[in-house]
């Protein structure tokens, strides 16, 4: 345990995109991988929504990764895995509402008592949400949204009200993301959630590329983290291995 004065560290963005069907969550997240990367190569579809990421194949040459249903979260950490493993720099998941419907689902056929089972599918829930925060790539997931109702008393009766969109995963996940934006119809955004400041209290906007490259700058500042510095310097500075009287010691080429 240290104590240590603050600093900004160069960072991965974990951007959630919150939208109804047919607001552009899919193409808005596309757009903003590329801002990111200027490399249609280095992004990656996790596909969960029937095809819908091959739909947008004329913008460029974009990775897909199908995911069939069950959509257990499992799959999705793998599906992460493979991205990593290929070199990808942006991951988009779309979507992980699905998830979550899974979840809900297994835990209404378990046997038993419903408040114990519960222990067993949040680690499964955790341990998905854990991977896109730790992942060593910037990840895009998107959440569907339904319309949601309460129940208020009028003359006696109980009346239900619209008191918004509510998205379609576990209560409380917007608080993981770095970055949530709400995407309406006529696809204009707006910050719920915002730790970079870039958007938080502005007026709404149309997602572009150029969205991604203000993400990428803000990604960008601060400090290397310290195993990256290290990397960075032995890069730049090899070591070799001396054949001569030195019995088989290193020494460092500067």
């Amino acid at each position: 345990m240290e104590l240590r004065k603050s600093s900004k560290k160069q960072a991965k963005i974990k951007l959630a995109l919150a939208g109804c069907a047919g607001s552009g969550k899919t193409f808005s997240s596309l757009l903003l991988a590329y801002g990111m990367t200027n490399d249609w190569s280095k992004i990656a579809i996790i596909d969960t929504e029937n095809g819908s990421a091959d739909l947008y194949s004329h913008l460029g040459n974009y990775n897909v990764l199908t995911l069939q249903s069950p959509f257990m979260p499992e799959n999705y950490i793998k599906g992460i895995e493979i991205c990593e493993a290929a070199g990808i720099e942006v991951i988009i998941i779309d979507s992980i509402s699905h998830c979550w419907e899974y979840l809900l689902e297994f835990h209404s056929q378990m046997q038993g008592n419903s408040f114990t089972n519960w222990g067993k599918i949040t680690p499964r829930q955790n341990a998905l949400i854990q991977k896109i925060l730790t992942s060593k790539c910037h990840i895009i997931s998107t959440l569907r949204v339904k319309q949601d109702y309460v129940l208020n008393e009028k003359n006696g009766k109980l009346v239900p009200e619209k008191v918004g969109l509510k998205s379609v995963q576990r209560d409380g996940v917007d608080y993981e993301f770095t970055i949530v934006l709400d995407v309406d119809m006529k696809h204009f955004a707006k910050a719920s959630k915002d730790r970079t400041n870039l958007f938080m209290d502005k007026p709404e906007f149309v997602i572009s590329s150029e969205t991604g490259k203000t993400i990428l700058d803000w990604c960008n500042e601060g400090q290397i983290e310290v195993a990256e510095n290290l990397k960075i310097f032995m890069n730049n500075h090899p070591i070799e291995m001396n054949h001569g009287s030195n019995n088989g010691t290193y020494s460092r080429q500067y």
